[in-house]
């Protein structure tokens, strides 16, 4: 596992310039600006997509009459929902949702069609339009924000505040990420590095959700999943 400021060492020397000793212990201009790209080149890789790196598991437990629980209390490190995901854990029943502005609308001062858990994410909270009148355990995934990881106590953190400080996702794609931004902060040509950059990060973000594993029966609660084998039995 490399950390960050060994990256960025690293990103110096393909750029043939001097090396970071430091990247929140110095007042070097030079240093600052590894530090700024090495932030860039995290925070984006974040947004790009549901890294599973990212990926975990939240819990809601419902209170009746409450409709309204924010995010942050359920899950601080809570960045996008996983739509698709979401269960009510006891009855594996699914929940609709996130419906839309729309579907909210109707819903709530038309008609609802229909007695499933429906719900939306608006001002840093999950809304329902109802609950039933006892408590519901509800499970879902979500993108974490996290973009690294503390070398000491592995905690994962949402921002970088030490040298020592482990990037979550692939290290030769971070260090391809600050390498094109260290070369345009610069005023250098990046074109080159730029395009190795975006096809890396096509091909791992690929490469990732290319292997999955496939259930071998359907169970009486997922009755689609499984696979059908056509077997040809000669006698």
């Amino acid at each position: 596992m490399k950390s960050i400021l060994s990256l960025c060492q690293e990103v110096a020397d393909l750029a043939a310039v001097k090396r970071p000793e430091s990247l929140f212990n110095s007042s070097l201009m030079s240093d600052n600006i590894f530090l700024s790209v090495a932030k860039s080149a995290l925070d984006s890789l974040l947004r790009y997509g549901d890294w599973p790196e990212l990926i975990k598991e939240g819990i809601l437990l419902t209170s009746p009459r409450r409709k309204t629980y924010l995010i942050s209390e359920i899950c601080p490190d809570f960045y996008a929902l996983l739509l698709d995901t979401i269960y009510i854990k006891d009855t594996h029943e699914k929940i609709i949702g996130a419906i839309t502005p729309k579907d909210w609308m109707k819903s709530r001062y038309f008609y609802d069609n229909g007695t499933a858990i429906k719900f939306r994410l608006a001002h840093n909270a999950i809304q329902f339009l109802s609950l039933p009148d006892y408590p519901v355990k509800i499970v879902f995934q979500y993108r974490s924000s996290g973009i690294c990881s503390d070398a000491k106590t592995f905690a994962v953190k949402s921002e970088l505040t030490s040298d020592d400080d482990i990037p979550l996702f692939d290290p030769y794609l971070v260090k391809l990420g600050i390498l094109w931004r260290w070369l345009k902060r610069n005023g250098m040509d990046y074109a080159e590095e730029y395009n190795e950059y975006e096809l890396e990060l096509k091909k791992k973000f690929a490469a990732n959700y290319s292997l999955r594993d496939i259930p071998l029966d359907a169970s009486a609660d997922f009755p689609n999943e499984g696979v059908r084998l056509n077997v040809k039995v000669v006698c």
